[in-house]
């Protein structure tokens, strides 16, 4: 039967060679891909890194193996066969993209690669009937099974509390430097830098459409001059913040979010439903602002809402009374 896939086969379709040849070359890409976490992590994470080190040799020992038992069957040549080949079969995300995500992030996508490797072995023993490779089969299938028993001895061994603390701190810290940090100086000018031309117009002109446009001109030019800004200032190396490419996007969407959630209202005709509802959202924002400080910036709650809801009330009160009068 075709595949619905152009040009790839279903895993049912598979003889058992072939099935054997793919089992071969995924423990190769995890190993390779082990090892590329480690070799990322190295520098700021080392302890980190050796675990995946130990990771990389372990798939190494299974794809030994492998071929062993494939050798044994089928002779020395062993098929390109890659899971990119297989309808329906998982695929792995780029390293570096989990790498942008952080250091948990990464754990995550590790245990979620061993419980896809052990769903595949336990589909492959379905497809031989070979005494000797459905025992291999079997083995690995509870290898991956106990990934984070694994994980955890060798986090034992070489990631101890106290520097998996130091870690996850660390980790934790380029976080709020490279994203929170940024995003939250993007949200807070664009929330209040935009209250004044955006409720001056509203005020002055009692017409949605026209708030509306003003609205999302704000909100968007200040994005792309918070984006760029950001960016441009500071390229991280000295200062530790991290990319400034993910600083930038970090700061413009933010700011346009911020612009764009008291414009957004004036899509309804209705001058005064319109201005009402941007008015409440005025002041999510700023608690929102207040939470985020309070959450990742440590700054007492209380103090966060007196700076922020104070400014942006002021700064509101300045747009409608200059729209009004």
């Amino acid at each position: 039967m075709m595949s619905l896939f152009p040009g790839r086969r279903r895993f049912s379709d598979l003889s058992e060679m072939e099935m054997l040849a793919l089992a071969i070359t995924s423990e190769d890409d995890d190993a390779r891909t082990y090892t590329d976490y480690a070799e990322t992590l190295r520098k700021d994470y080392p302890d980190t890194a050796k675990v995946f080190e130990s990771m990389a040799a372990q798939e190494r020992g299974h794809q030994t193996n492998l071929t062993r038992e494939f050798e044994r069957r089928f002779g020395a040549h062993v098929p390109l066969i890659r899971r990119e080949s297989i309808a329906g079969y998982y695929s792995r995300r780029p390293v570096w993209y989990i790498c942008s995500l952080g250091l948990d992030r990464i754990r995550q996508e590790v245990g979620r690669m061993e419980d896809e490797s052990a769903n595949f072995y336990l589909q492959a023993q379905k497809k031989t009937a070979d005494p000797g490779t459905r025992k291999l089969l079997e083995e690995l299938y509870k290898v991956e099974l106990q990934h984070e028993e694994i994980a955890g001895s060798l986090a034992a061994r070489y990631l101890p509390v106290d520097k998996r603390k130091e870690e996850d701190e660390k980790a934790r810290r380029q976080f709020v430097l490279t994203w929170v940090q940024p995003g939250l100086a993007g949200l807070m000018d664009g929330s209040v830098s935009t209250l004044a031309p955006i409720f001056a117009t509203a005020f002055a002109t009692q017409n949605s459409h026209t708030t509306l446009l003003v609205g999302l001109a704000a909100a968007v030019g200040a994005g792309i001059s918070m984006g760029f800004t950001e960016a441009v200032h500071d390229d991280g190396v000295i200062s530790g913040r991290g990319s400034p490419l993910k600083r930038g996007i970090a700061s413009g969407v933010m700011t346009a979010v911020g612009g764009l959630g008291h414009a957004l209202p004036y899509l309804i005709p209705q001058f005064w439903t319109a201005t009402i509802i941007a008015i409440a959202v005025v002041f999510v924002e700023l608690w929102a602002i207040a939470f985020i400080q309070n959450h990742y910036m440590e700054t007492p709650f209380w103090r966060s809402v007196f700076q922020v809801v104070l400014g942006g009330a002021l700064v509101l009160a300045a747009g409608i009374f200059i729209g009004g009068s």
